[in-house]
């Protein structure tokens, strides 16, 4: 099988791959003198790496990070390809008062995984909130609960960043490390990676241009006229992924008829809890980030963000503080079970949060950011990983942003993925052959698809409003705030721990 899939790649390649000229040769003067060869060589040489990650944004920085900080990982050569400036500075947060509106929601897990690579410590010297209760509803008001971090024995249920300073805290701690890593400020154009020759030994002493011509490294061409040349490249180029497009990985999934308006606001008083309300068009999460300042993530069809987007703030105020409160539909007061009780026949299933009263969110009294828009879509990757070319985040998958989930999903790829570098490392493996990165693949997907899969189905649950089938979500939600069990099982796999809710 893996033959087959090496041969169909080795073709795909061939039909997609655009011709390309001997390395740094010059079309005007022939190079004819053999130190003028050796010197054109030596910079081949010199552009040559271990690891191409090409994609320099969190999830891409993360994966750099963890190569840095594990011992079989970091001697290894890496060069980052990016066209965002920013990255060659080191310090590129300014002094703002209005956190930005680009935020991610966090797991446990991801915490963890930060601290591990030791970049958690430059994340907590800037602004950034973490949150121990969340609570959903929906219009209907038949369907409520509310997670606290104590039903899971946890301190915090996530922490919420504004993206520029997780990415910033990751290059900071890039930086700060002996790693041996160049950025490229510009951006792929072609790829080319030509079939393994499997007569040929492993043979470091090989020139680039014998490597290359064997399979054994791949060529990136770039816009600004370098051409590198990597044993493997990381595509973390977020979902219009270049090196998915030119590798010829396919995908399936779909566009949502819906798009997320994201800005930041404030509040008279500071917000500590996570709120999320179902409503007919979408859902909107209110995320605390400190400082009386919260995140608005509001999903809504095209032609009411249209209208959302350019209103006047007044206006825009009335209609958030309605869509958070009472507007569409009355405030859960009563369960449609009953209460507690009906569970009170099953010894110690009751969890410590059931008797949490509903609350009304806090009220927005300003806008504090520019409203921005984008439309949503689910995209998958059929394949992560194919000879000397594997995807990660977005450039794999791409998932609905209800649960705040999609970026986690990415730094969980980036961890596996240096994990099964190292293992390639210990046992002698080209760390660009397909039946390791495979490995990768094989522990990512399932992972990741099972997410996908419940993120959907909650999107799509909401779509429809008829009576018997809002009767049934409300049941769902009632359960998940009552039954301990239920709830600890949903609380551990949204923070990361990839326990399948009823199966843990």
């Amino acid at each position: 099988m893996n033959r087959t899939v090496a041969r169909k790649f080795g073709s795909n390649v061939n039909r997609l791959r655009i011709p390309w000229r001997q390395p740094f040769s010059n079309d005007a003067v022939p190079i004819s003198s053999t130190s003028n060869a050796a010197n054109l060589e030596k910079e081949s040489e010199d552009l040559r790496y271990d690891i191409a990650i090409v994609g320099g944004g969190m999830v891409g920085l993360a994966l750099a990070c963890s190569l840095a900080t594990r011992p079989l990982t970091k001697h290894l050569t890496v060069a980052i390809i990016d066209s965002n400036l920013a990255l060659r500075r080191k310090h590129f947060i300014e002094k703002e008062v209005h956190p930005d509106p680009r935020v991610s929601t966090v797991t446990p897990a991801t915490i963890s995984f930060f601290k591990d690579i030791g970049a958690w410590q430059y994340v907590e010297q800037h602004r950034h909130a973490y949150f121990d209760k969340m609570q959903v509803w929906d219009y209907t008001g038949l369907g409520y609960t509310k997670y606290n971090a104590r039903d899971a024995n946890k301190e915090v249920l996530g922490c919420v960043v504004e993206n520029k300073v997780l990415l910033s805290s990751l290059l900071s701690r890039l930086q700060d490390t002996d790693f041996q890593k160049k950025i490229y400020p510009s951006r792929l154009t072609s790829m080319s990676i030509l079939p393994n020759s499997s007569s040929l030994e492993v043979d470091s002493t090989l020139s680039v241009t014998a490597s290359f011509t064997h399979g054994r490294l791949a060529k990136l061409e770039l816009e600004d006229g370098n051409s590198l040349y990597a044993k493997l490249v990381v595509g973390a180029d977020g979902g219009k992924s270049r090196v998915r497009e030119l590798a010829g990985f396919r995908t399936t999934g779909w566009n949502y008829s819906q798009n997320a308006i994201i800005c930041t606001v404030e509040h008279a008083v500071e917000n500590h809890c996570a709120w999320q309300r179902f409503l007919p068009a979408g859902p909107i999460a209110l995320l605390p980030i400190g400082d009386k300042f919260s995140n608005i993530v509001w999903t809504m069809n095209p032609k009411e963000s249209s209208e959302f987007k350019s209103m006047s703030e007044d206006d825009f105020l009335k209609a958030l503080n309605y869509a958070l409160d009472h507007g569409y539909g009355p405030h859960p007061t009563s369960s449609l079970l009953g209460n507690a009780d009906i569970f009170s026949w099953l010894k110690g299933v009751v969890s410590r949060s059931a008797n949490d009263c509903f609350e009304i969110p806090p009220k927005v009294v300003k806008l504090a950011s520019e409203r921005m828009a984008f439309p949503l879509s689910l995209r998958h990757a059929n394949d992560y990983a194919s000879n000397r070319v594997v995807l990660i985040g977005d450039a794999a998958h791409t998932v609905h942003p209800l649960a705040g989930q999609g970026v986690n999903l990415g730094f969980g790829d980036a961890s596996t993925l240096s994990s099964v570098i190292s293992e390639g490392i210990a046992v002698g493996t080209d760390i660009g052959e397909i039946l390791l990165l495979k490995k990768y693949e094989a522990d990512r997907k399932p992972t990741n698809v099972m997410m996908m899969a419940v993120l959907d189905g909650f999107q799509k649950a909401y779509t429809v409003d008829f009576g018997p089938l809002n009767i049934l979500r409300a049941a769902a939600f009632h359960g998940a705030h009552y039954i301990s069990p239920l709830k600890k099982s949903i609380i551990s796999y949204a923070s990361g721990e990839q326990r399948l809710p009823l199966l843990s």
